[in-house]
């Protein structure tokens, strides 16, 4: 049995003292339960234990008991000091050595632990088949993983505990290891140029198909799509997106007849696996789809996924398909920049495609998809979700089987409903049927750093960077470590970012919010100076907001005014105007917006109530009242770390504070 502290490191590195007091009290509880069962404590490396038993069973038996204990004491207790271990028993021969055990036995254990979830326990399938009828919880079995260095595949399993909702399954974030794969922009060679929409939703669609692919990592379209305009080698394209694996092509259309050429080329030898043309009518594109999923998995020594490989055809109806492709395109922007969505462009092709095919399962669900990213920047969310859930419900009574669905789902679920555990299962679901499920993953991830799980939530959000390298999302990654007390390493990316784009407003903004949570505010002042020629209307908001943190309330009471008049750029809600009221320290407007916007409005609060712009506010019995209806984790978001001296602790007032706009 191998166990690990969770979050030990990070802890130690902030505040050493409480990360003493918290292993102590970690150590205190683990040995008395290993001697219970008989488990022998080979060695501790920090916050780790290496233990042998017995028997399988024994050390199951202990490692629930273990986990069962700490989830007790963390039932009463602040985030902040809560402990939670990952735990991973394989069973297998070992040399002993000098007290020590060495052997594979020993390797797999320590590489299936980071597996589990903190507060989990993984087990091989030698441990499950002497366990499996003696233990009274249910087992999942986790994707194919491989594990480093262990050469022979590994099955594993984790034990479902009694707390855990009964539709959790285990968070499908696939290891680096696995064959990453880019699928360039096709080429359009057709006779008419505006058939360059064909071959953009043809590249989409192949991003799906092969998404089925299992042990394939696929990257997503906001990161391929820049090499339509700027072509680059295959090895550029291997090292600027970290895939092994290149396919590359051209599409003609003319009239209803394809030709489609393609190549699945190695990045490392430049050679070619395998190449095709296809010459087919048009209604045959969904069966050449296939056949490339097929082709490439069969190449890679892959697995197609036998529930979604076997992929129907989505409509029967071209025209309804061709609008589809269209309303795709329309909404091909880069991820992140929900403010340029052309929502009406793309609505309008999808609602023509569904009146043309009701039961068109893929279009409902991209038409819901396009609201829900939408809601709560161009549009208000008050208006966006009940049209979003119709679309989705829809999209899944057709499919139930449609990722994308359930991702968007979950996503108005936790958005507006504040439904988590349901919203999690549906997220969990979405990544089980696509794991390049980009925004499952991101927005997972959001949803676990609003809950506090700040570890699970980097792993998610890591996995959607590994999928969407261009994509910026590492400045959400910056904000969850922030947040979670790694300060520096925020700063880091921070610093790093800003020098990258040293023209952008957004980087000196972020930069900027961050010292002033951690009391620098010459530099904060000095980031608020940026040069601002050419900044878009969210960035203006951010750098009021900024102003006014730093005392100069003249821009945030200029965006104020111009919103109330309706002359700002773009939609603000009335959770941002809080923002801004809650900076200038006029604590019940700022309170007024807020509990408007739980009641009728776009109900934001769950991404932005660690920010420090709610200072003023924070402890206010009408503030905690809405985090209490949000279902939010009060206390922590009441007491979070601040720092002191060169450490970080919990404390009533908070100093911190991340990106105010785009979710």
């Amino acid at each position: 049995m191998f166990t690990d502290m969770v979050g030990y490191s990070a802890l130690a590195q902030s505040n050493e003292a409480t990360a003493l007091e918290l292993l102590d009290r970690h150590n205190a509880t683990l040995r008395p339960i290993f001697r219970k069962y008989a488990g022998r404590e080979v060695k501790t490396v920090g916050d780790a234990f290496l233990v042998e038993f017995e028997s399988a069973l024994d050390a199951v038996r202990c490692a629930f008991e273990i986990q069962q204990s700490l989830h007790d004491a963390n039932a009463g207790t602040e985030a902040a000091r809560r402990i939670e271990v990952r735990i991973g028993i394989h069973v297998g021969d070992v040399v002993q050595t000098g007290g020590d055990v060495l052997g594979d036995a020993v390797n797999i254990a320590s590489r299936i632990q980071p597996l589990a979830a903190p507060g989990g326990i993984c087990l091989t399938q030698q441990v499950v088949d002497q366990v499996a009828n003696k233990i009274p919880h249910p087992l999942a079995r986790l994707p194919p993983t491989p594990l480093k260095n262990i050469r022979s595949p590994v099955t594993v399993y984790r034990v479902v505990p009694p707390w855990e909702s009964a539709r959790s399954l285990p968070i499908s974030v696939e290891p680096v290891g696995e064959r990453q794969l880019a699928v360039l922009p096709l080429a359009n060679i057709s006779p008419d140029p505006t058939d360059a929409y064909f071959a953009d939703g043809l590249t989409e669609e192949l991003i799906s198909v092969l998404s089925q692919v299992r042990g394939l990592c696929v990257i997503a379209r906001t990161s391929v799509m820049p090499y339509k305009t700027a072509p680059k080698s295959v090895a550029q394209v291997g090292a600027e997106l970290g895939v092994d694996t290149v396919l590359e092509g051209s599409v003609r259309k003319a009239g209803n007849r394809l030709r489609i050429a393609l190549q699945l080329v190695d990045v490392s030898t430049q050679r070619h696996i395998w190449a095709s043309s296809y010459n087919r009518e048009v209604d045959d594109v969904f069966a050449v789809q296939t056949d490339i999923a097929e082709r490439t998995a069969d190449a890679l020594r892959l697995e197609l996924d036998t529930v979604r490989g076997g992929r129907r055809a989505p409509t029967t109806n071209l025209a309804a398909y061709d609008l589809y492709l269209r309303g795709q395109a329309a909404l091909s922007l880069p991820w992140g920049d929900p403010t340029s969505i052309p929502i009406d462009e793309a609505v309008r092709y999808f609602e023509r495609a569904t009146q043309l095919d009701p039961t068109f399962a893929e279009a409902f669900a991209a038409w819901g998809n396009a609201y829900v990213l939408a809601a709560g920047d161009t549009i208000p969310m008050s208006l966006a979700i009940p049209k979003a859930r119709e679309l989705v419900d829809r999209a899944l009574k057709l499919d139930p089987a449609s990722s994308d669905g359930h991702a968007a789902l979950a996503n108005l679920t936790f958005q507006y409903d504040h439904a988590w555990p349901l919203a999690e299962a549906e997220f969990r679901r979405a990544i089980e049927l696509n794991p390049s499920n980009l925004a499952a993953h991101r927005f997972f991830g959001m949803m676990l750093f609003a809950l506090g799980r700040f570890d699970e939530a980097k792993a998610l959000v890591r996995r959607a960077i590994q999928l969407d390298p261009a994509g910026r999302m590492g400045g959400l990654l910056a904000w969850i470590e922030f947040e979670s007390g790694n300060f520096g390493e925020a700063l880091r990316f921070g610093e790093q970012v800003r020098e990258q784009h040293p023209t952008e407003a957004a980087p000196h903004l972020i930069l900027g919010t961050y010292y002033v949570a951690l009391g620098r505010l010459a530099e904060a002042k000095r980031e608020a100076d940026v040069p601002f020629e050419g900044a878009s209307d969210d960035d203006r908001f951010d750098h009021a907001l900024l102003n006014a943190m730093v005392g100069r309330p003249e821009e945030a009471r200029e965006v104020i005014a111009r919103v109330k008049s309706g002359h700002f750029g773009t939609y603000v809600s009335a959770s941002h105007l809080a923002m801004l009221y809650s900076a200038l320290g006029e604590a019940s407007m700022a309170l007024d917006l807020l509990e408007k916007d739980y009641r009728e409005g776009d109900r934001v609060l769950w991404l932005w109530s660690r920010g420090a712009f709610f200072d003023p506010i924070r402890n206010d019995p009408r503030f905690l009242a809405l985090l209490e209806k949000y279902g939010l984790p009060v206390d922590e978001i009441r007491h979070p770390f601040r720092l002191t001296g060169d450490s970080a602790e919990p404390t009533g007032h908070v100093r911190r504070r991340a990106h105010a706009r785009g979710r």
